[in-house]
C-alpha cells in the first residue's frame, strides 16, 4: 500500500510498491497509480500541452473515445499552475461527467527542495500537481481550493521518452479537509472507478504521445531540433 504520506516516493524513479494498480486506504480514499511509456515525449513537451489549453477540439484529439469537452477558467493563458481545466469526460466504461481540475504550485504538495534536487539529477522532468472536484461549481475552501481529489502527474525523461506516473488519491481532501466518514467517501468514489479511471488514463496518454511529438514540431516549440526530411 502506498498512503498519501509516502508522495514523495514519486519524485524517485526506484520501483515504488504500486506503480499500476488501485487500492483503497482505511479512510476510505481510493488510490490509483498509472504508469505510462511515452515514446518520443519530454517533459517539456508535457507541462507545454497544458498550460496551452488545449480547447475542445484538442481535447478530443488526446482522447477520442472518452473526452468530450474542454474549456479554461481563472490563472494565466501559458501558466499551469493557478489555471482550472473544466472538462466533460468519461472514465472508460462509466457514463461522462463533468470535473474541475485545479492545477496547484508542486511546492504546495513537496518540498521545494526535494523538487529541486529531482530535478536537478533528472529523476523529474515534469510535475503537475491538481485538486480535483465534480462538477463546474465543486466545493471550494474561502481561499479558492478545489475540495475533492488530489492528483500528481510525475515525469522523467529517458532516451527514448518519457516515463509518467499518474497517482490519484480520490477523496483525500474529504479525509483530511472535511472529515468526511470513510464510507461517504467511498460512496462518492466508488471501486468501479479503480480499473475505469486506470484505463482511461493509460490510455489518454499512450494516444497524447502518438501526438504531443508532432505538435510540438509543428508549433515550432524548438526549431533547433528540427531536421529536414530530404
Amino acid at each position: 500500500m502506498m498512503d498519501y504520506a509516502d508522495r514523495v516516493r514519486l519524485l524517485d524513479p526506484k520501483p515504488m510498491p504500486l506503480e499500476m494498480g488501485w487500492e483503497r486506504h482505511d479512510n476510505g480514499v481510493l488510490h490509483i497509480a498509472i504508469r505510462t511509456d511515452m515514446h518520443g515525449c519530454t517533459g517539456e513537451m508535457f507541462e507545454y500541452w497544458f498550460a496551452s489549453r488545449p480547447d475542445t477540439r484538442e481535447y478530443r484529439w488526446w482522447h477520442p473515445l472518452d473526452h468530450v469537452a474542454s474549456t479554461w477558467i481563472e490563472g494565466t493563458p501559458g501558466a499551469i499552475p493557478g489555471s482550472i481545466h473544466q472538462v466533460e469526460e468519461r472514465f472508460t466504461d462509466l457514463p461522462a461527467q463533468t470535473l474541475s481540475i485545479q492545477f496547484c504550485e508542486p511546492a504546495e504538495f513537496f518540498d521545494k527542495e526535494a523538487i529541486a534536487a529531482a530535478r536537478a539529477a533528472g529523476d523529474v522532468s515534469a510535475l503537475l500537481c491538481v485538486r480535483g472536484g465534480n462538477g463546474y461549481e465543486p466545493r471550494r475552501t474561502p481561499d479558492g481550493k478545489v475540495i475533492g481529489t488530489r492528483l500528481f502527474h510525475v515525469g522523467r525523461d529517458t532516451p527514448w521518452g518519457m516515463v509518467l506516473r499518474t497517482h490519484f488519491f480520490m477523496g483525500q481532501d474529504l479525509a483530511d479537509m472535511v472529515g468526511m466518514p470513510p464510507a461517504q467517501i467511498e460512496g462518492i468514489f466508488p471501486d468501479a472507478l479503480g480499473p475505469n479511471t486506470l484505463q482511461h488514463a493509460y490510455d489518454e496518454f499512450s494516444f497524447l504521445s502518438r501526438l504531443l511529438p508532432g505538435i510540438w514540431t509543428a508549433e515550432g516549440c524548438a526549431p533547433e531540433s528540427i531536421t529536414r526530411p530530404w
